[in-house]
């Protein structure tokens, strides 16, 4: 079996230490500086205190400082820090992880750097420099971390360019609950895997919108706005993974469909995104109601919203075709409070308007 590394000690990443230590490997879990509080509850009593479950015994939790003797026998490196401490990673990393060892990585979200939008496996590999010759793979589906940290069954698919060695590293990771599929479409899989928060915080505004509306004597809900805005998510991942290179079939699959399904139906996004939909501008609601939550869904939408405004100016992108992902980027970070523009769902697609979205971000 294989010594495996995991850095960040998150819900996800403590959770995937379940799988690999039922199946025998020999796994150390290495905190970030914002975890000491978790790594010490685990060393304690091996409670993980946000996932409210006993790890296995096996499992070694770690500090950062013992992070550069760690990575040294490693034969994987799983990364589990939030797409905002992906730099913080990468500097860790550089002088210290063997050239040769992958990375598999569970992080969602983009990069932009404010022309272009890349995947997060793409952007680690350019912080890691020439002399880093290893595979960086992705894991993608429908798991939320408590229920895979209690064995329930779980479906998911890890992707890298290689196949030989994403069917490797699946095979490392499958346990009778939790089913891994190999898959060669790594940007396919991780522009799912981000965007789906970002869609998730929109469906999640049809919660907000029925506690706003009106009470009305047959107290029904809000359920074919939530099926319109879920369906039209999907037809825009799909237009998103065409135009940044990946297969669309990602969508149909367990990284799009089935991962935006399991994020509307409960977490983060889906609690801003009542907010947003109850009217509530997102400073305000990140203030008030989720002041230590990382809302992944509002990160993505920072980080690529000066990209997107350029993809669209040079016409790479048609702003007609993405009329949920601006109207969402906007909500966030325009701190504007606007409604989804349901009328203009399902469009004919290419037709000239405006790009008065790009405009607006510029």
């Amino acid at each position: 079996m294989a010594n495996i590394i995991i850095l960040g000690a998150g819900v996800m990443g403590s959770a995937l230490a379940v799988p690999l230590a039922d199946r025998g490997h020999k796994v150390r879990l290495i905190g970030t500086h914002l975890d000491d509080d978790i790594i010490a509850a685990i060393r304690r009593h091996d409670i993980h205190p946000r996932l409210k479950v006993h790890l296995p015994d096996s499992v070694l939790p770690g500090s950062p400082d013992e992070l550069a003797e760690a990575v040294g026998g490693a034969e994987l490196l799983v990364l589990g820090v939030s797409s905002a401490g992906v730099d913080w990673a990468a500097g860790k990393l550089t002088s210290v992880l063997p050239p040769d060892v992958p990375i598999v990585m569970v992080t969602k979200g983009l990069a932009g750097d404010g022309e272009t939008i890349q995947t997060l496996p793409e952007y680690l590999e350019k912080r890691l420099g020439a002399t880093y010759r290893g595979d960086v793979c992705a894991i993608g589906g429908p798991s939320i971390a408590s229920e895979l940290a209690v064995r329930r069954p779980t479906c998911v698919t890890l992707a890298g360019r290689s196949g030989p060695a994403a069917h490797r590293l699946a095979e490392w990771f499958r346990t009778p609950y939790y089913h891994v599929w190999p898959d060669t479409n790594l940007v396919g899989v991780e522009v799912c895997a981000a965007l789906k928060n970002l869609y998730a915080l929109g469906v999640g505004m049809a919660a907000g919108m029925l506690e706003s509306a009106p009470a009305v004597e047959n107290e029904s809900g809000m359920h074919n706005t939530a099926a319109a805005l879920f369906a039209e998510a999907v037809w825009e991942m799909s237009y998103m993974v065409t135009a940044l290179g990946g297969d669309p079939q990602a969508v149909w699959t367990l990284a799009g469909g089935g991962d935006l399904y399991v994020t509307c139906q409960a977490g983060r996004n889906s609690r801003m995104g009542r907010w947003l939909g109850k009217g509530m501008r997102y400073s305000e609601a990140k203030l008030r109601y989720m002041p230590e939550d990382v809302v992944e869904g509002a990160e993505t939408a920072l980080a690529i919203r000066a990209s997107l405004s350029a993809m669209i100016t040079r016409g790479e992108l048609d702003r007609n075709s993405l009329p949920m992902l601006c109207a969402i980027v906007e909500a966030v970070c325009d701190d504007a409070c606007r409604p989804i523009p349901l009328e203009r769902f399902f469009a004919a697609r290419g037709t000239e308007r405006p790009n008065d979205f790009a405009a607006g971000l510029s």
